[in-house]
């Protein structure tokens, strides 16, 4: 299983203060923690100040209404993309219940969830959700921009962001009963091309090391856990490497999460030839970030210790 270490992921200042601070060494110097952050870990924790304390407060109340409602009404959160609708009462992962707001970045996309769950109407759930997705959203793009133009592949990027569909993720682990295992979420990697994960007080989340430990991530208000996916993995020739994490509960709280998770739709997403050099052979072909979703749902993408390798690698 690895053991746990005391060491911890990189911490970076995304302030509005910090960023905005006129200068162009601090974006500098943001932008090269950033990069060997992602490098080295594939994930580091973001300092937002994007997110209020009453928006935070805010959107884990109304998830906590969300989770409340009969199961019967949850069920009906279905989606054609694995994964995107209603999950829970799973054998495999009995703690893990959760729920997806596709295109959460847009009111269309608030609305029609909200109304699906409550037919008169949520104005309180609605708007906070939108207003989280929106700012976690602002944030994603600006650690994008630094990824592209570290590498020099802002154009690319942006036919990227046309295509970026943005999903919500709102995620509940209950506490273990008497016999059952403290497994909240199996170790994976994310399918998506970015996925930027908000925990409230609860601990739980661990992301494991190159070198196979597991690192305990500490929650806060004011954190934000950037996480690269397998799309994004591919997309950057493998320099940046999506992390396996976990969440394994403890003590007997439940511990309430969301997930704003970015995919590439309608698009078919091309390596950029600026990451391609004697160094570093292209190792994926171009791929589709939806299609992808659904070959890791097959028994060959499940069996596959590298799914993304095993779907579009050289």
């Amino acid at each position: 299983m690895g053991s746990l270490t005391q060491s911890k992921l990189p911490v970076i200042d995304f302030s509005i203060k910090n960023l905005n601070s006129c200068t162009l060494s601090s974006w500098v110097t943001t932008c090269r923690d950033v990069m060997h952050a992602l490098e080295e870990y594939g994930c580091f924790i973001a300092m937002y100040d994007g997110v209020s304390q009453e928006l935070h407060d805010a959107i884990f109340l109304v998830s906590k209404d969300l989770f409340d409602l009969p199961n019967e009404v949850k069920v009906l959160n279905t989606s054609d993309t694995p994964s995107h609708g209603y999950v829970g009462q799973e054998p495999v992962v009995p703690l893990y219940e959760g729920l997806g707001i596709e295109n959460a970045t847009t009111a269309e996309g608030a609305e029609r969830f909200t109304k699906l769950m409550w037919p008169s109407g949520n104005q309180g759930f609605c708007g906070s959700a939108l207003m989280f997705a929106k700012a976690v959203a602002e944030l994603d793009q600006t650690v994008m921009k630094m990824v592209a133009k570290s590498y020099g592949i802002e154009e690319h990027y942006k036919s990227l962001l046309g295509s970026t569909s943005y999903l919500l993720r709102l995620i509940k682990y209950r506490s273990p009963q008497d016999n059952e295992r403290n497994l909240g979420i199996v170790p994976h990697t994310d399918k998506s091309f970015m996925s930027i994960l908000h925990q409230q007080e609860v601990k739980g989340l661990e992301v494991k090391t190159k070198d196979g430990k597991w690192i305990e991530v500490d929650p806060s208000p004011s954190s934000f856990i950037v996480m690269a996916g397998d799309a994004c993995m591919a997309w950057t020739n493998g320099r940046i490497e999506a992390p396996c994490h976990r969440v394994m509960m403890q003590g007997n709280e439940e511990r309430f999460s969301l997930g704003l998770f970015t995919f590439i739709r309608d698009l078919e997403i091309q390596i950029p030839q600026e990451l391609v050099d004697d160094d570093h052979p292209l190792q994926f072909e171009a791929f589709d970030n939806y299609k992808y979703i659904h070959y890791y749902y097959t028994d060959e993408g499940k069996r596959s210790k590298c799914p993304i390798k095993s779907y579009c690698g050289i």
